[in-house]
């Protein structure tokens, strides 16, 4: 207990999903947390149920992470609520397969790249100076294991996270240069269970246990993942338990791209 006792996180996406759970792992561990999401109401409800167990520990923010003069006031509120801010995970981001001829549209790609790449930039733009002052602090990025290894119709998916997988080593490297003390990595999720996962149920006509068992065949532990063994890895990236790691990936992938 206590692994990232008196740290400050900001977790974007955070309503449900990986993003609730990376909320649950930090405050039990200690930290504070400001959970923001599209879904206001939503982030408020975790907020009190943490709360519930944690008093005092959880914030909530209404916040559409593609517009930057949100950033700039969500952030703004997040520090004054949690006194700071030490932790950036950036969690939010959408996906779904598209037929490249059939179904891609730019205005598809303009949504992936506004939500899973600009608002990747912007946090780090706009918490950055707040990281500093909080140094030692820890910027996760969550990519996916899509960012790593192709697939058919996921183009807009793959080049966004690919992306993200980048710029993570590029802030890295610029916050080592200047000796801020901020450390910067990715997380790439294999297939987790969580709702990003109800498109491939309904392919499989609402069946869960057949669904899973589809996506899990190319995993070799045979297994799809738990929200919380990525809430584990960010966990570990955010403590200073992982104070001499910055700029790597982490594959959160049942060993999928080993093969």
């Amino acid at each position: 207990m206590g692994r990232v006792e008196g740290k400050k996180a900001l977790i974007t996406g955070a309503a449900g999903g990986l993003g609730a759970a990376m909320a649950w792992m930090l405050a039990r561990e200690g930290a504070k947390v400001a959970v923001t999401d599209i879904d206001g109401p939503r982030a408020q409800a975790l907020a009190a149920a943490i709360n519930g167990e944690h008093p005092g520990a959880a914030f909530a923010f209404a916040h559409d992470v593609a517009d930057e003069a949100q950033w700039v006031s969500v952030i703004e509120a997040a520090v004054g609520a949690l006194g700071g801010l030490s932790i950036l995970v950036n969690n939010a981001g959408v996906g779904g397969p598209l037929s490249f001829v059939e179904g891609d549209t730019v205005e598809n790609w303009q949504r992936q790249y506004d939500i899973n790449l600009k608002s990747v930039m912007l946090g780090c733009k706009h918490a950055m100076p707040h990281l500093r002052d909080a140094a030692p602090a820890s910027i996760i990025n969550i990519s996916s294991i899509a960012g790593l290894a192709a697939a058919p119709g996921m183009g807009a998916y793959n080049a966004t996270k690919a992306a993200v997988w980048m710029y993570t080593k590029t802030i890295a490297l610029e916050a080592a240069k200047q000796d801020w003390n901020v450390r910067c990595n990715s997380v790439h999720p294999v297939f987790i269970k969580t709702p990003i996962l109800d498109p491939f149920i309904a392919m499989a006509g609402g069946d869960e246990a057949k669904a899973h068992e589809r996506l899990s065949r190319g995993i070799p532990l045979k297994r799809i993942g738990e929200p919380d063994d990525v809430a584990y890895c960010v966990l570990y990236l955010a403590s200073d338990e992982s104070k001499f790691v910055t700029g790597t990936e982490f594959r959160i992938d049942g060993g999928m791209t080993a093969q």
